[in-house]
């Protein structure tokens, strides 16, 4: 029987169900346990998942030798501390976006990770939607020619009012950045990652629209608590951004600009990414994940609709279903979690995954956006 691999999630909010479900999917992964500070919540969930153990310290996890790996699911701010301490464990790091809440914690993660020759990733999951990685290999054949415009945005509108409650509105949970570190950083993971360019310049104007709001007494999950009556809320300050613009200079010539903003009405999850070269272009929607626009200039355009045997080969294996079978967001981290744990399988194997590296440098261009919009005007990523 081939080896097996033991993990263990800790986290369980919107984004650990995620997780749970996108390992029950591998085939080759148990999930040894589930760990949240709650226990009855984190018991929820393993009767749920039908896994034997819950824990309530994270740190029982860490100790356990039979356990080689760890998802961290948690708020931003025990991303690093977490995952710090599961490398000193001797744990293979799955850790969610943002990998921490400092470019300097990054850092030091990425430095470890080195040292102790860890399997590690950041869950830049959006790379790997199949018409995006049709995208990066168009663009790596040549077939849009030289890049000259990426445009865009990342446009949600689940904290729209006032009322609207998650943990990433309040810094001392999220970090310093709420919706640019949230989505905004998906954008421009998927820029560089397409097109194989760098951010190097950037200028940002970050708003915040809501001064204050109003918070439910009670625990809301994330997407989730849009009705409460009127006497269930109390007033706080906000201190993250609502929204962001920034425009930014790419590779040796190229011009970009995106928006990302959490309270655009009417858009979900409206990832949205036009990449100009100077042969023809290409845009593809979160919404619409499945099609991949293609614009010629002296030619009629075309809408290209998912079908494995016609992506290029080099992102045949990003579909695993034949055309007309949707493949969505849950299967982008089926897709990073199988590279993940095959790579600790088979120590020879190259990363073929976002690792914390790919972490440190959003959080490089995060700060590059905060220190611009708060001096108003361009400041270089380095």
């Amino acid at each position: 029987m081939a080896k097996r691999l033991r993990t263990a999630v800790i986290g369980t909010g919107f984004v650990g169900r995620v997780h749970l479900e996108a390992i029950r999917r591998l085939g080759f992964v148990d999930i040894a346990a589930i760990v949240d500070p709650n226990l009855p919540t984190a018991q929820k969930y393993a009767d749920e998942f039908g896994v034997d153990r819950c824990e309530a310290d994270y740190k029982a996890v860490l100790a356990d030798p039979t356990i080689d790996a760890v998802e961290v699911c948690t708020p931003n701010t025990l991303h690093a501390p977490i995952s710090k301490e599961a490398l000193l464990a001797g744990k293979h790091v799955l850790c969610e976006k943002p990998l921490a809440i400092t470019a300097a914690a990054a850092a030091e993660l990425v430095a470890l990770a080195a040292s102790t020759k860890l399997r590690n990733c950041t869950s830049h999951n959006l790379r790997y939607y199949p018409m995006v990685q049709q995208m990066r290999r168009m663009i790596e054949a040549g077939d849009l020619g030289e890049i000259m415009i990426v445009q865009g945005t990342y446009s949600q509108d689940w904290l729209l009012f006032d009322t609207d409650y998650n943990w990433r509105i309040e810094a001392k949970e999220n970090g310093a950045s709420r919706c640019m570190a949230d989505v905004g950083s998906h954008f421009c993971d998927m820029t560089e990652h397409v097109t194989g360019l760098r951010i190097t310049e950037v200028c940002a104007d970050l708003n915040t629209f809501y001064k204050t709001r109003r918070k439910p007494k009670g625990q809301v999950e994330a997407f989730a608590g849009k009705e409460l009556p009127a006497d269930a809320y109390t007033s706080y300050t906000v201190d993250t951004e609502d929204m962001g613009t920034v425009i930014f200079r790419l590779g040796n010539g190229g011009r970009g600009c995106y928006i990302a903003s959490q309270i655009s009405a009417g858009r979900k999850n409206h990832l949205a990414i036009e990449v100009y070269g100077t042969k023809s272009g290409a845009a593809w929607d979160q919404e619409r994940p499945d099609e991949l626009w293609i614009g010629n200039r002296n030619s009629s355009n075309q809408l290209m609709i998912k079908d494995p045997s016609l992506l290029k080969p080099a992102a045949r294996s990003y579909a695993d279903l034949p055309p007309g079978h949707s493949e969505g967001y849950d299967d982008t981290f089926k897709q990073l979690m199988r590279r993940f744990y095959k790579s600790i399988l088979d120590p020879s194997a190259p990363a073929e995954y976002p690792q914390f590296a790919d972490g440190l440098r959003q959080l490089t261009i995060l700060e590059a956006e905060l220190a611009s919009s708060k001096k108003h005007g361009w400041v270089e990523v380095r």
